[in-house]
């Protein structure tokens, strides 16, 4: 098969047909062998009906449907797991993604080798203060942090090869980072293309303001597991153990300044309520705690059913 089109959705009834129309005509006139896999992410409205009715008509067509709202990633997840096309794309269901565009983004995978392919909106229609401006932010940091020049990470429509989504765990709400989960998992080659943006027709967006703080917690713990997850002794340890020696060296210091004022009968500060003290203390506190918290966490990952899986590309 040459193509799976995955579509997450939400409450989008009333866009689905005529997405399904526009879907099949581009992937007819191409040539193409497909198949459409819809995942319901427990819409409250028509949407499963309308679904039903598509599988119905038509053999390409297949769904999932989950019982409650479980978020975008959930239904990625759900939907990497039965995809079976040589190209994977990915797209929203709200019309604001083009259908248009799969011919060269499936050309892109195929002909010029690359693993993933991210759509660009460079001109979009949505709100410039409360969607355009955050937008270009947090892309500018999670550019800055995983190292990937992609003008727009989070957008809908990608292609992928067939590897990458079977060797990659899309979770929480980590959809945001597929790109850099996939150059952490050993897909290096990853392009961008502009595609267009479409004003929504119907229904109103599932996503507020609440995504860009989302956004920025979930890119320092996706940063923080692909640094440190096999070796979180890297990271507490060392830093427990630079506090910990701050801490004593410090405490050294408050002490041998005290013994040398009492040995030149020099009026000092008692040690006991020398703030210099209490902070050497509690540097030293925190840094065992550090230091524990790292030794807990390579017993943790010692016993870890997954502690030796490795992406394997090839063998001879």
């Amino acid at each position: 098969m040459d193509i799976s089109v995955l579509i997450p959705l939400y409450n989008e009834s009333e866009s689905l047909r005529p997405l399904y129309d526009w879907l099949t005509k581009v992937l007819s006139d191409g040539g193409y062998t497909y198949e459409l896999l819809f995942v319901n992410d427990g819409s409250t409205d028509d949407s499963w009906q309308v679904i039903e009715q598509l599988a119905d008509e038509d053999e390409h067509v297949r769904a999932i449907k989950f019982r409650h709202n479980y978020g975008k990633s959930a239904a990625l997840y759900c939907g990497f797991k039965e995809v079976e096309g040589d190209v994977v794309i990915t797209m929203d269901a709200d019309l604001q993604d083009s259908p248009d565009e799969i011919p060269e983004l499936y050309r892109m995978i195929k002909e010029e080798g690359y693993d993933l392919v991210s759509g660009w909106k460079k001109k979009r229609f949505d709100n410039a203060l409360t969607k355009n401006l955050p937008s270009k932010l947090y892309n500018a940091t999670a550019r800055m942090i995983t190292g990937l020049k992609l003008h727009d990470m989070n957008c809908g429509l990608k292609a992928y090869r067939k590897d990458v989504v079977k060797n990659i765990e899309v979770f929480g709400e980590m959809h945001r980072y597929i790109p850099y989960m996939a150059k952490t998992a050993g897909f290096t080659k990853i392009g961008e293309k502009v595609v267009q943006h479409r004003k929504r027709e119907f229904g109103q967006s599932k996503f507020g303001m609440s995504r860009f703080v989302n956004g920025y917690l979930d890119l320092l713990t996706l940063w923080f597991l692909t640094k440190f997850g096999k070796q979180p002794m890297h990271f507490f340890g060392l830093i427990g153990s630079l506090m910990f020696m701050l801490g004593f060296i410090a405490i050294i210091v408050v002490g041998s300044m005290k013994l040398y004022a009492l040995h030149h009968h020099v009026q000092a500060m008692l040690v006991g309520v020398n703030p210099y003290f209490h902070l050497s203390i509690l540097s030293m506190i925190l840094g065992c705690m550090l230091f524990l918290a790292g030794f807990l966490g390579e017993l943790i990952i010692r016993n870890s059913p997954e502690r030796n899986n490795y992406l394997i590309e090839k063998k001879l």
